[in-house]
């Protein structure tokens, strides 16, 4: 069984949303860094980005981001796909990530 609706696809990035940067104090899915999410037979793969290589907080975002979405139904596991094309840039931040962070 392939999950790709659009309601997993939403509690996703709903789950996601919750998850903070804890170096820039907004949240994943505001900032850009969620490219998608898709669940095939329990396993959920997270498409994304950060903000730069060799971010320190790696581990920390992972646990987050698997602990997140494990609470949603039918996801067994998480797999992260960190990905760095295309790049991130302040412009993939959400309008009001921007305004938050003074970047308008």
């Amino acid at each position: 069984m392939t999950t790709t609706d659009r309601n997993f696809e939403t509690q996703a990035f709903k789950a996601l949303s919750q998850v903070i940067d804890p170096e820039i104090g907004v949240d994943l899915v505001s900032l850009g860094l969620i490219y998608g999410v898709t669940c095939t037979q329990g396993l959920c793969t997270v498409t994304m980005t950060l903000t730069m290589m060799g971010c320190p907080l790696t581990d920390v975002l992972n646990q987050a981001i698997t602990n997140s979405l494990q609470a949603l139904p039918d996801v067994d596991q998480v797999k992260i796909n960190l990905v760095w094309e295309p790049v991130w840039t302040i412009a993939k931040m959400s309008r009001e990530a921007r305004v938050q962070l003074g970047l308008f």
